[in-house]
């Protein structure tokens, strides 16, 4: 089932929530209905499988998941504590320094961090389109706004052409669709694909020595003059463009690639193509993990909350075999998923992120 139909069959089996008066980093004074997930576009249809099963079996009213992105699961997730704040929030990256000091400010002092598995963020093109084997360098090179020219000045990037950022790929037009800002899968892409492959240049290497800001702020910032697309937090909306506009690349997770093998492929980083195998040992060099964030202080508030998180870290549903890796998720080795469990179990409380 592609995202667009899950999505669509998930509207109407979820129940709207309640928003009960309460205020940021105070108690909440009232209970709402169900238990409320909000965050990755990528995390959407795994929180969404496991809230269906919980459902069936649990009774009570069906939680509510929301794809925001990650960046704005979180915000919502660590504006207070209470009725009108999710209990979850779903992320495709960890969860950054600033956003625990934003819980902290505001009285979310109890946050419990769980791994649920492994995606991949994928560079693919219509089935019908040319092949790319694209080096971590290309990407850099291709879609940031600025780039070093001979003298080692940065200037506004002149590639219009794949083959000109690297003779070796199509002559085809600069022409990428991806995630926006709030998204993830867009953080992951800047951190895993952009990040090292601008510092595969010697420029941008002796700048990461000498000045880490700028250096992230060159290495980060994305091209504005239509070469690279702002396409929504709907992956799958990415994916359709692609059959839609010959010789445009797109940016979005492993899951959406195989619920679409019919008309998309992935192209190839460093020669390493994505597959469940390459994701889970680390080798494809655009693998990430996935999380939730769980607020321990809606834990008895809340009702079924403890129950959906320890459904959604149980063997049926994140293990090898499990409900959520035929929905695309791919599984913690068995001694993680093992360790992520104790996690859940004990609600133990995740200490501040490095940065």
């Amino acid at each position: 089932m592609t995202r667009t139909l899950l999505a669509a069959a998930s509207a109407v089996a979820l129940l709207a929530l309640g928003a009960c008066g309460d205020n940021a980093g105070g108690g909440s004074s009232a209970t709402r209905a169900g238990i409320w997930a909000a965050g990755s576009s990528t995390v959407f249809p795994f929180a969404t499988r496991v809230a269906e099963n919980f459902s069936r079996t649990a009774g009570g009213a069906a939680p509510r998941v929301e794809a925001l992105g990650t960046g704005g699961g979180i915000q919502a997730f660590c504006q207070g504590v209470g009725p009108s704040t999710p209990d979850i929030a779903n992320a495709s990256r960890r969860m950054k320094a600033s956003e625990f000091e934003l819980c902290r400010q505001n009285g979310v002092t109890d946050i419990v961090e769980l791994k649920i598995g492994y995606d991949g963020i994928v560079i693919a093109t219509a089935r019908t389109g040319a092949s790319f084997n694209l080096r971590l360098e290309d990407l850099y090179l291709g879609l940031a706004r600025e780039t070093p020219n001979a003298s080692g000045q940065f200037v506004a990037n002149p590639a219009t052409m794949w083959n000109q950022v690297n003779p070796a790929l199509p002559a085809q037009r600069i022409q990428v669709y991806g995630p926006p800002p709030t998204s993830g899968t867009r953080d992951a892409f800047l951190e895993l694909g952009m990040t090292p492959g601008a510092k595969k240049l010697p420029t941008l290497a002796a700048l990461a020595d000498a000045d880490e800001d700028r250096f992230e702020a060159i290495a980060h910032t994305v091209r504005e003059d239509n070469a690279w697309i702002d396409s929504g937090e709907n992956d799958n909306a990415i994916v359709q463009t692609l059959t839609r506009t010959p010789g445009s690349l797109g940016v979005f997770g492993y899951s959406f690639l195989e619920q679409n093998m019919d008309t998309v492929k992935a192209e190839t980083i460093d020669g390493v193509a994505p597959s469940a195998d390459t994701i889970a040992d680390g080798s494809y060099p655009l693998a990430r993990s996935l999380y939730i964030y769980v607020k321990k202080q809606h834990i008895g508030v809340t009702p079924g909350l403890e129950q959906f998180v320890l459904e959604f870290m149980s063997e049926g549903s994140a293990g090898r075999g499990g409900y959520l890796q035929d929905r695309g998720l791919i599984p913690l080795a068995a001694d993680e998923l093992t360790a992520q469990r104790a996690i859940a179990t004990a609600l133990t409380p995740m200490t501040a992120p490095a940065n």
